[in-house]
């Protein structure tokens, strides 16, 4: 080694050392920038594309993770951080049979690391347990929805929580119900199961993409994501006010999964949907779905809250979910985020058929998975499904469909929200300290008809309840810490 080669190596390993410490700071962003200024230093060592690997995983830019763990793999076939790293971002994409791969190279690399048997084992099991599931679902392809009745659910006299009399959602019994969820008291399941079959109705009949008129000089509110972080929902309703016909609301997809909270969260969320349709409208996002849920922990809570048919039956409901919505034919809201070909239109997003769980590419996975980037066109995403677009393709779809504006969510930011393209497009995050770890700030973003000019507020996290974020995801995403 040559000095230059040296200095460059000792400078590359002073900047691996900041970028640990910046991983272990939670700051993700930095480290993967002072990991790759690294790695233009000394691009043949394994550790720094596995160390950016694990720090993509972090900021949940999965594509990416596999791209990175793929070249340590390259550059030494027998580093296992590179297939653990790789095995879990496949993980973390609910590709198990991709992950079983790695980790079973994991196990032959290490046959006697007693960590790396087990993870293989779990990994496994999780195999296993998909393909029964598939099969069981080849022959019982039947409506949990169709078959439930609910009112031959007996109601304790014990039970002291909400009460729902007769068909009608009330005020009183939302409140009650909120209370008692900041108790950590759950519903009866007898009134779950009745909110789920009462909101199934009302989304059933909606179009893919929901027309939302804002009349003059009346207020409209959307919030990102929330991922089961109910004490910082009910701080957003602190700041901003109960959902009503006078002060609605859009909720915009992500409501579930990761925060250990997201039973009390949708059941909320559907209870003021019930009560005023048109004061809060609900649209879906990547984690409203079976794959997601099943990994992410939601799966997990409602069977410990609850039972599996409700889980079953949330799966039934979350694929009535709107997909998009417009404000006042200028405001173009979806979760996720445009499109990896040119000359969508409105038309075409109508005319998706939404009733099934997320395919892996076209209209319909783009609009929930898809993020901005500061370049132009296209580029591959970082999450490995959707795509990554750029200012352009911004400006010609809302010139195309005669739009101003778009506000999307899918991503965390520092200050709980992103103004990005120019002005054209706004990302809108309102969980805030995501996952208990990251430290942005929640927000969420107030219109006022007619100028429809965005008031974006920003909002700190609250304390919770002592149950840590992922109580109830599947043991395997163990494999991602």
């Amino acid at each position: 080694m040559n000095s230059d080669s040296f200095l460059d190596f000792e400078r590359a390993e002073e900047l691996k050392a900041a970028a640990n410490a910046s991983f272990q700071a939670h700051k993700f962003s930095k480290a993967i920038e002072l990991y790759t200024q690294a790695i233009a230093l000394s691009g043949q060592n394994a550790v720094y594309w596995a160390n950016r690997a694990f720090a993509h995983t972090k900021l949940e830019e999965y594509g990416s993770a596999i791209e990175d763990a793929t070249k340590a793999i390259e550059i030494d076939p027998k580093y296992v951080k590179g297939y653990y790293r790789r095995g879990a971002a496949y993980l973390a994409m609910g590709k198990f049979k991709d992950a079983l791969k790695d980790f079973k190279q994991v196990a032959r690399i290490a046959p006697r690391d007693p960590d790396a048997m087990k993870k293989l084992r779990e990994c496994e099991k999780a195999v296993q347990k998909m393909r029964f599931e598939e099969a069981i679902a080849m022959d019982e392809r039947h409506s949990i929805a169709e078959s439930l009745d609910f009112s031959s659910i007996e109601v304790e006299d014990t039970y002291d929580g909400a009460r729902l009399e007769g068909d009608n959602v009330t005020l009183e019994f939302i409140t009650k119900m909120m209370d008692d969820f900041k108790k950590q008291k759950n519903i009866h399941k007898r009134y779950a199961f009745q909110i789920l079959l009462q909101v199934r109705e009302l989304l059933l009949p909606l179009e893919s993409l929901v027309d939302i008129t804002v009349p003059d000089k009346g207020c409209f509110t959307i919030c990102g994501d929330i991922h089961g972080q109910y004490f910082d929902l009910l701080n957003i309703f602190e700041l901003n006010g109960l959902p009503s016909n006078e002060n609605p609301y859009l909720f915009n997809g992500d409501f579930v999964d990761r925060g250990s909270f997201s039973v009390e969260v949708i059941f909320t969320l559907f209870s003021f949907k019930i009560l005023y349709p048109t004061g809060i409208y609900l649209a879906r996002g990547n984690h409203e779905s079976k794959s997601m849920n099943k990994i992410y922990g939601f799966e997990g809570e409602v069977k410990s809250k609850f039972n599996e048919t409700m889980a079953d039956l949330f799966t039934e409901v979350f694929c009535c979910l709107p997909l998009a919505h417009i404000l006042n034919g200028k405001v173009f809201v979806v979760h996720g985020g445009l499109f990896s070909m040119d000359g969508v239109t409105l038309s075409d997003i109508r005319a998706i058929d939404r009733f099934r769980e997320p395919p892996d590419e076209g209209l319909m996975c783009e609009l929930l998975w898809s993020d901005p980037y500061p370049g132009l066109g296209r580029a591959p995403s970082k999450r490995g499904v959707g795509v990554a677009f750029g200012s352009d393709v911004t400006k010609a779809f809302l010139k195309e469909n005669n739009l101003e504006l778009v506000v999307r969510s899918h991503e965390v930011k520092d200050a709980g929200y992103e103004i990005e393209h120019d002005g054209k497009l706004i990302t809108v995050f309102s969980a805030p300290n995501y996952c208990d770890q990251m430290g942005n700030k929640g927000a969420f973003i107030k219109f006022r008809s007619p100028e429809l000019q965005p008031d974006i507020q920003a909002f700190s996290a609250v304390p919770h309840p002592n149950v840590r974020p992922m109580a109830y995801a599947n043991n395997l995403m163990s494999l991602l810490v």
